[in-house]
């Protein structure tokens, strides 16, 4: 269940140049945290998923990626629910209602259900002044300590160093809660499931979450010095 531990403040969205921004609450208008890390994304990444388009043609690439889009939108929603008052209801008979449901019931059984034992936020909104904005999947206490815990669906299982940018975007939620409502998170969790219901869970705090929010930080002064 939801604990009202901060005042989270709803933050509009609008496209600037064909970009995502978010408009904060002084009236400025900033890029999101996607928005960022694509406008800085590697050139290796960008010709690899070229590639990737160019191996399957692009009628296949965009149907698996809207597909996959779709799925985790559902996936989201029922675990929303779920944070929200503990129960993630039923899926109907649409097949893919049910897939995205069992998913999420994966998710659940064998990490939220374990490891989260307070929720301070889903879906929230987090932004920091005159950089950037962006949601979170979902604010709690991992594990004894707070968190940025982030939901993710995938196609098939993927290894640790295929996920730069989730752990990116964990330090940038990390370091916008923490310049806004006070607070100190140092920890980012990946909470993954694949479409044939394998869990995958990667955490990143300590050290390595300090080197996550360079990086971040990093990325953001590139995406300042292009636009």
């Amino acid at each position: 269940m939801l604990i009202s531990k901060y005042n989270y403040t709803s933050i509009s969205r609008e496209s600037v140049d064909g970009k995502r921004h978010y408009c904060l609450p002084d009236g400025t208008k900033v890029p999101s945290v996607t928005t960022i890390l694509d406008a800085t994304k590697p050139q290796e990444k960008r010709d690899a998923l070229q590639r990737w388009r160019k191996s399957v043609g692009e009628a296949k690439a965009q149907q698996i990626t809207t597909e996959a889009a779709s799925r985790g939108t559902r996936m989201h929603k029922w675990l929303e629910n779920y944070v929200k008052d503990g129960s993630i209801g039923l899926p109907g008979s649409n097949p893919f209602s049910q897939q995205s449901h069992g998913m999420a019931n994966t998710i659940i059984f064998e990490g939220l259900g374990k490891r989260a034992t307070e929720y301070w936020g889903v879906e929230v909104p987090l932004y920091c002044s005159g950089l950037y904005a962006g949601t979170t999947d979902c604010i709690a206490v991992w594990d004894g300590k707070p968190a940025i815990l982030d939901f993710k669906q995938t196609n098939k299982p993927k290894k640790r160093e295929w996920i730069e940018d989730y752990f990116l975007q964990l330090a940038a939620y990390a370091l916008a809660h923490n310049e806004t409502h006070g607070t100190d998170i140092k920890q980012g969790v990946i909470l993954m499931c694949s479409a044939d219901f394998q869990y995958q869970e990667f955490v990143v705090d300590g050290d390595e979450f300090a080197e996550w929010t360079e990086k971040w930080l990093t990325r953001v002064q590139q995406y300042y010095q292009l636009y």
